[in-house]
């Protein structure tokens, strides 16, 4: 009874494992075009929160598209280290 009790608790929590463990992965190397992303999607960049998020997505409809991941920093706020934390995560294609 025991060990049938210890069999039950592994599976489930290889099959939790299995299942969240894409997402997890997903979110911290998932790439983010500046271009089209949401608020909600830029502010999951490192340093970002949803003002700057908010500002980015605003300076993006004023000026038109990004042409490179680092004109981010022509953002009012936006510098160079918050471009270092992110740069192997934005993207403007």
């Amino acid at each position: 009874m025991k060990r049938s009790r210890s069999y039950i608790v592994l599976t489930l929590m290889t099959a939790l494992l299995v299942t969240l463990a894409p997402l997890s992965w997903a979110e911290e190397g998932g790439k983010i075009n500046i271009n089209q992303a949401s608020v909600q999607e830029i502010a999951e960049l490192k340093g970002i929160g949803v003002s700057y998020a908010e500002r980015i997505v605003q300076y993006r409809k004023d000026h038109g598209p990004f042409k490179a991941p680092e004109d981010i920093v022509k953002v009012r706020g936006i510098g160079p280290k918050a471009l270092e934390a992110n740069k192997d995560r934005i993207t403007v294609e």
